[in-house]
This record gives structure tokens, sequence and C-alpha cells, in this order.
């Protein structure tokens, strides 16, 4: 039996972002559609951290593919030079059951949680919206840009960090690759200000952004926080807006952005219109004039890495890309 082993690299290549993020419309409308299999993830602390250890398993039934995805989450591991965020996803033959291919999660990771928020964008902000804010500089910061400016024709970017150096290198680093224009903002009050487009993705536990800084109708992206006591949103950012979820039944486990606010009883779980598979399917209506904001709350979820990895094993095996591993 041969696999085939995609690094980094490779797997970069092979996932830009448009693909990735039409791929996973596809996905989210067969989940809605009870089509996908995708059990909650399973999540061990390391002793005495706070680090963890998760599987996520899942079937892809847009692509009929077969995956589980093994990640860690070290939050001191920039300080030895690690990604936060590391692991490997292995792809199964949904037909014979035998492995495929062992592939860099990191990328994956990347790259498809941006590209459902650029999904969602598509489908629920408005036409015309140009301006972005992002509360983060990390990985999912520079991925979420990618995802906004292929949604958006957007014209100016605003950056906020708890570290304003690492706000600086990576405006820089955009600066570089787009014409928008990228700038530091002080604070994330600041960077909000105006916005028709916010991404929060930070590794933050207490609410960096407040329901009291939104205009009408801004889009927000609320990626960071994914266990029920830590969140990126205080309950006015919730109560205000018209919420759409990637997984009912993620929220309901993991979303401290909505437990939190529901456990105060400022909302209850109606307060979810819908999952974006809903949305592009049209069981759900989304924005309904430009004056509303809405929210779209990602806790990440399987069926998002088995798609890309079956688009990534197509283009691979097309392109003669990879390197086959015998048995």
């Amino acid at each position: 039996m041969k696999l085939l082993f995609l690094n980094r690299q490779v797997v970069r290549e092979l996932l830009p972002m448009r693909a990735c993020m039409d791929a996973l419309a596809d996905a989210f409308r067969a989940y809605s559609s009870g089509k996908s299999v995708q059990p909650l993830r399973t999540m061990m602390k390391v002793p005495a951290t706070d680090d963890i250890l998760a599987s996520m398993p899942g079937y892809d039934g847009a692509s009929q593919s077969l995956a589980v995805k093994l990640i860690t989450v070290f939050h001191d591991a920039a300080e030895a030079g690690f990604d936060s965020h590391q692991g490997l996803l292995v792809l199964f033959s949904a037909e014979h059951g035998n492995p495929l291919a062992i592939m860099d999660a990191i990328e994956i990771t990347a790259i498809r949680t941006a590209a459902a928020s650029g999904v969602a964008t598509e489908a629920l902000a408005n036409k015309d919206a140009t301006t972005l804010a992002i509360l983060g500089a990390g990985v999912q910061a520079r991925s979420h840009f990618h995802a906004m400016t292929e949604a958006r024709d957007i014209k100016s970017v605003r950056i906020w960090n708890r570290s304003r150096d690492r706000a600086e290198a990576l405006t820089e680093e955009l600066s570089a690759k787009n014409s928008a224009d990228v700038t530091v903002a002080d604070t994330a009050e600041a960077a909000v200000s105006g916005a028709d487009l916010i991404c929060t993705v930070t590794a933050a536990s207490e609410p960096i952004l407040k329901g009291a800084w939104l205009q009408p109708g801004v889009h927000l992206s609320a990626v960071g926080s994914s266990t029920p006591s830590k969140r990126e949103l205080d309950s006015e950012a919730i109560v205000r807006s018209k919420l759409f979820v990637d997984s009912r039944e993620s929220v309901l486990s993991e979303a401290g952005d909505f437990l939190i606010p529901k456990s105060e009883g400022a909302v209850g779980d109606d307060h979810m219109i819908g999952e974006i598979g809903e949305l592009l399917s049209g069981k759900v209506e989304g924005r309904q004039n430009k004056e509303e904001i809405t929210l779209f709350k990602s806790l990440g979820m399987a069926v998002e890495d088995v798609a890309a990895a079956h688009l990534i094993y197509e283009r691979a095996k097309a392109g003669n890309r990879g390197v086959w591993i015998e048995m």
C-alpha cells in the first residue's frame, strides 16, 4: 500500500483561497442537509498546562471523503519557534477505508478557517463593504486578510494587536502584497470605528470587541475563541447581531461568545438565525437591509478539513505533487 505525503509548502500551493472557499460552500450545504457526519471534536488537556491535543474526524457528503485531523494547540509554542496550532491530517478512502494521504494540517487549518469566514462574508456582508478591521496579528489575521480581499473589494485595512510590534510587522508584510491601504490601529476601538467588516482572530479570554463600538451594517467574523469559558465579543455585540454559525451543535457546546451571554439571559438559542449551510441552501434568510449587523461565529468543523484535504489530494494527483511512501 502506498500513501501520498504532502508537506506544508505543497499544501499551501494546492489550496488557493478561492478554490477552498468554493469547496467549503459545498461542504456547508452538505453538512446542514444531513449528508455529512461530524462528531464533536475530542479535546484532551496536557497535564499541568492549558495545552490541548484534539482529534477531529469527519465525512464530507459533498466530496464523499473521509478524514481525521490530529492537532495540538500549545499556547507558548511561539517562544520555541513553533506555531501554536500543529498537526497532521490523514485522508482515507470512503469506499474501502484504506488510508490515501498524510498531509500537513497547519496550512489546511490556516486556510480553511479563513475560507469559512470568506464564504460567510460573501453571503452576509453588504456588497459595497470596503473597510476591514482585523483584531489580532497572528496566522489567522494574515489568512483572513486574504479571505476578506477575495470576498469583497477591500480598500483599507486597520490591524490591532496587543503587541504593536506584531501588528506593525504584519502591516508591512500585507502592504507589500496588496494595493489596499493597511495601517496599525492604536486601540481595538479605533480599528473597528467605521469598519464595514471586522474579523476577531485572537487568543483572548475576555472580550476585546464591544457591541457599543459597532456601526450599523457591519459584518463580523468571530473566530478566535472556541471554548465555553472564553470569548472575544461582549454580550452587547451578540445581542445587536443577527447570528449565523457553522454548526449549531458546536456553538451550543463550545462557543463562549454565545454561551456566556446565554447564561446571563441576554439571548436564547433562537438568537441563532441558522447555519451558513442553511443560508446557502435558501433554508434561512440572511441580511435583510444595509443597516443590520450580521455575525458569523466560527468554531471550525472537521468537514471543512475533509473538503480541503479532498481538493488537495485530487490536485496533487493531477499535478504529480508530493511524495509516495510505501507502507
